[in-house]
């Protein structure tokens, strides 16, 4: 696929220029005062591609400085270091944690251009009418807050928003079919001693209880009553279920990075694991196969936005929001959604994916010729059907998000117990 594809210019020339043009429009700042402008975001590895700052700096004409992190890293640099950074690319448990420091800023949503277009998701937790809300953060329930300077979160769309949403998706576990050798259809399986000292699960408190909590589940240890707000009884019991398979020698690592999670994953030391959509990607990328296997018992799923800093003024405010305005029309989305992430606004993505595209990653249709990654390589052949099929498959089978539960201190305690057991 040629670049020109991708090009914000060409696509204005053609016909669809006027569909198009609202979601492309004039910058608000004149070139002259805005190249100077140097923005420091601080985010998980998620979204932090060197891509989309090379982008910026080509359709915006200012600099964006990107610092990628672990979830633990950059939760801690949002809460406790406002001054390092202006923008904050986080996960919205995480927003739950930063939030009531005054460290961000809310945002104007007369200001996002393209807010109608973003996915009910993020706005009132629906994913279509009928969708029941899973347990856990759901965006929506840290999305809005009151007004300027308020630290409480708004029970509906206030008009003021904590983090524009960009990303999200369902998380499951990925799989060596190659050398497991049978199907896989449960969060069970993690701990099945089958794959004693070839297992992992990602060493994120937040995330990784909820993994834990879906093992449990399925293997009828507990039944919860809200995953995402565990009792300490409930999570004593969650943790000790899986200390006891640690010390029966069940899991080969835990990871923290992307690259971890792949690296184990590639080389075969690990055929059963928590593990991240471009992460499967970067597997197959190597030729290596890896699935991400739906379950029956669903999803774990998280989403993630862009957050101001509270300290940001003048200027750089302005510049900030021409990013989150540039970042929702489309192309970002388009990059990210052939990884497997979904964007938040799916309409203005579609502009920067090709029909084959859009079918395999967002409508769970054969791909009709190869299916190549943002950097080009093949990940797909033509016949290739995305794991779990479409968006509403996915997205429609959510079962927890990632979360902050109300005894966070307590299971954050017992989590840093259980890896270092």
């Amino acid at each position: 696929m040629s670049k020109m594809r991708y090009s914000r210019r060409n696509i204005l020339k053609g016909g669809a220029a006027a569909v198009t043009a609202s979601a492309f429009p004039a910058p608000m700042i004149w070139a002259q005062d805005i190249k100077n402008v140097v923005l420091r975001q601080a985010g998980t590895g998620v979204s932090a591609f060197n891509e989309v700052a090379a982008k910026v700096k080509e359709d915006l004409g200012f600099t964006l400085e990107m610092t990628a992190l672990d979830s633990d890293a950059v939760t801690q640099r949002a809460a406790t270091q406002p001054d390092s950074y202006d923008i904050a690319d986080i996960e919205y448990w995480i927003c739950k944690k930063v939030w009531p420091t005054g460290n961000l800023q809310a945002m104007d949503i007369s200001k996002i251009k393209n807010y109608d277009k973003i996915a009910g998701t993020f706005r009132d937790g629906k994913l279509t009418p009928d969708s029941v809300i899973a347990q856990g953060t759901a965006p929506h329930t840290v999305g809005f807050v009151e007004g300027p300077g308020s630290t409480t979160f708004a029970t509906q769309d206030s008009g003021w928003m904590t983090l524009i949403p960009t990303i999200y998706n369902a998380d499951t576990l990925g799989i060596r079919p190659d050398l497991i050798g049978r199907p896989i259809e449960s969060w069970a399986e993690l701990l099945n001693p089958e794959f004693k000292g070839k297992a992992s699960i990602l060493d994120i408190s937040s995330i990784g209880i909820m993994d834990m909590a879906m093992v449990c589940e399925a293997m009828g240890e507990i039944q919860y009553a809200d995953k995402g707000n565990m009792t300490q009884e409930e999570i004593d019991k969650t943790i000790g279920i899986f200390m006891e398979a640690k010390k029966n020698g069940q899991f080969r690592a835990f990871w923290k990075s992307f690259d971890e999670s792949v690296n184990l994953m590639a080389s075969g030391e690990v055929v059963i694991q928590s593990m991240w959509s471009p992460a499967i990607t970067a597997v197959r990328a190597q030729g290596v196969p890896c699935v991400y296997q739906p379950l029956k018992e669903g999803y774990r799923s998280w989403g993630g936005g862009i957050g101001l800093s509270a300290g940001l003024t003048g200027l750089p405010l302005d510049a900030a929001y021409e990013y989150i305005n540039w970042y929702l029309s489309g192309w970002v989305g388009g990059f990210l959604m052939r990884q497997g992430y979904y964007s938040a606004v799916p309409e203005t993505s579609k502009l920067f994916m090709s029909e084959d595209e859009w079918g395999f990653w967002y409508e769970g249709k054969p791909a009709a010729g190869d299916i190549v990654s943002p950097s080009g390589t093949v990940i797909e052949k033509a016949g290739a059907v995305r794991d779990g099929g479409s968006f509403l498959d996915r997205m429609g089978k959510v079962a927890c998000w990632n979360s902050v539960m109300d005894e966070n201190q307590y299971m954050v305690r017992k989590w840093n117990e259980f890896i270092a057991a």
